[in-house]
């Protein structure tokens, strides 16, 4: 299945199972049938969560992103209100299962006041999912790296080239929304090929695969061509926009890493190892490589299959930090706008 649709499908999955169990809550807490309670839960967090993944995340996903996390949180929950309101006006879960409740006026106030509440819960919990991280918060609420692991692990360093002339060019607040604008883009295509981002870190991005699914069709070099297709196709709009395009450069490393989380006042899960550092190292090379990339030997030995694109040896490049160089490869430049 589509990367993208599958996390789509997720989303509409957990929204109407959320709306679904406080459906039956409030019913079994107010001494109500059952099925009216689950049907008009069902009802309304589906209304909510096909608006969540066809239109928040569609149409006008770039405005929202532009509102504040306030902003994005009080408008989305403008709109659940009308809709709960709607659903519950109308009796519509009396409608679809054939027969109408005598509900006494201030049950049907206090069943409006606690679906708009649960909504509002609900789109926090996905906001607060969309800022952290859905990987990474899952990963906190499971402890899975409260005590360090090491992992094998892909790492795909992305950079954009020229970011230093193009913040004098653009001034700091231009820069930051140039970057903002090309990260949310290059962001689709890791969704697509199951990447996860590790962190922004001033005009780089870290992506990561487990060993497992970045061997998977060449996941991390996919990614970063995707990524370059990606905007290469909206270069006319950066131009328009910003007087320039974005172009990119990457590496990408493979081998064990230690993640853990860290810190107190507060936490973060990090990445740390020498493949981290070589992967940095490998993003400086990539400067100096037609086509801007280079892949370390240890990358490409892993992958389940040959890839589907032209790739060149670039043999042993000296690298800072290891005497006898690193055995590479690059990737064809990218096609003409």
């Amino acid at each position: 299945m589509n990367a993208r649709l599958e996390r789509k499908l997720r989303v509409l999955t957990t929204i109407m199972a959320a709306g679904a169990a406080a459906g039956v809550a409030f019913s079994a807490t107010h001494d109500l049938p059952i099925l009216p309670g689950l049907v008009i839960g069902l009802v309304i967090s589906t209304v909510l969560g096909g608006f969540e993944i066809m239109v928040a995340d569609g149409p006008i996903r770039i405005w929202l992103s532009g509102r504040s996390f306030t902003a994005n949180l009080l408008i989305k929950s403008a709109f659940y209100a009308v809709v709960i309101l709607a659903v519950q006006w109308f009796r519509l879960a009396d409608v679809l299962i054939g027969r109408t409740l005598e509900i006494a006026e201030d049950t049907f106030w206090s069943s409006l006041v606690y679906s708009v509440v649960v909504s509002i819960v609900v789109n926090l919990a996905l906001a607060i999912t969309n800022l952290v991280g859905g990987r990474a918060l899952l990963n906190f609420f499971t402890g899975r790296y409260h005590t360090p692991v090491e992992e094998e692990r892909f790492v795909l360093f992305v950079d954009i080239a020229g970011s230093t002339s193009l913040a004098e060019q653009l001034g700091g607040v231009g820069i930051h929304r140039f970057l903002d604008r090309t990260f949310r883009l290059l962001s689709l295509p890791v969704v697509d090929y199951r990447g996860e981002v590790l962190a922004y870190v001033g005009d780089e991005m870290i992506v990561t695969w487990p060993k497992r699914d970045g061997a998977v069709d060449c996941r991390p070099l996919r990614c970063f061509i995707a990524m370059r297709d990606e905007l290469v196709r909206k270069a006319g709009q950066f131009e328009r926009e910003f007087g320039a395009a974005p172009r990119i450069r990457g590496s990408l490393h493979f081998g064990p890493v230690i993640i853990g989380e860290i810190g107190d006042v507060k936490r973060a899960i990090v990445f740390n190892g020498d493949v981290m550092n070589t992967a940095s190292r490998l993003e400086e090379l990539s400067r100096d490589v037609e086509g801007g990339f280079v892949a370390s030997k240890a990358a490409m030995d892993c992958f389940a299959s040959a890839p589907p694109f032209t790739v060149s040896a670039l043999g042993h490049l000296p690298i800072r930090g290891r005497v006898d160089g690193i055995v590479a490869f690059g990737l064809q430049p990218p096609r003409e706008t």
